[in-house]
């Protein structure tokens, strides 16, 4: 783990399995719209947040004013529904990573509201950090949330890695300056400078952190 300083970790998808309440929920807010939603459609709106696929679905024909809030609240009734669930070999990780003393950051697009509700579950005080979709003015895929995490952390970026699930996520990340380690949920990734994938994290140990960490040239 040489010169990894801290973790910034994705929330849906990667930490917990809650990108199919996401789907569902977008998939009932179009359909009170009129609007039906391909299976393209809606795996393109993974790791989205809900004022960009607000945005998306008014291109579509739906009133955007309220359109926002129906989402997140569509979102925190299906995760409050059907619970919260370990994606596999996150919560071994985030065990390993807090033996080693190493900070964690958790970094989502979803509403705060959401995001507490998955860390009265998870343990808030894994964290040292939260940043939800509120507390910037742009989310993912912009790097604004990473970067504030970071700051907030006090850690530069090439001695951080921040763990992704999705193209919009990594986007995010690798714009802030960070590396990455993906692991892929609903929607495959590319392979990309900065960028270390896996398929699973199961079974990912601390030493794979230090692939991940970006040099200062940015070659890994």
């Amino acid at each position: 783990m040489s010169g990894l300083l801290a973790v910034l970790c994705d929330m849906d998808g990667t930490l917990v399995d809650t990108e199919g309440c996401w789907a569902a929920a977008v998939e009932a807010v179009a359909a009170e719209h009129g609007i039906l939603l391909t299976p393209r459609q809606l795996a393109d709106r993974a790791g989205q947040a809900a004022p960009v696929t607000a945005a998306f679905l008014a291109g579509l024909g739906a009133e955007l004013d309220g359109l926002q809030e129906q989402l997140d609240v569509a979102f925190h009734e299906r995760v409050a529904q059907d619970g919260v669930e370990w994606r596999p070999g996150a919560q071994r990780l985030l065990d390993l990573l807090g033996a080693a003393d190493v900070p964690l950051a958790l970094v989502t697009a979803s509403a705060r509201r959401i995001a507490d509700t998955v860390l009265a579950t998870i343990g808030a005080e894994r964290f040292a950090v939260t940043v939800a979709a509120e507390d910037t003015v742009r989310t993912k895929p912009h790097p604004d949330p990473y970067l504030l995490a970071m700051a907030m952390l006090g850690f530069p970026a090439e001695k951080c890695v921040a763990i992704e699930d999705t193209p919009t996520g990594v986007a995010s990340a690798l714009a802030a300056g960070c590396g990455v380690l993906a692991v892929p949920s609903v929607v495959a990734i590319d392979p990309a400078p900065g960028l270390v994938l896996v398929d699973s994290l199961v079974g990912v140990g601390l030493d794979l952190f230090a692939d991940a960490v970006r040099a200062p040239s940015g070659v890994r």
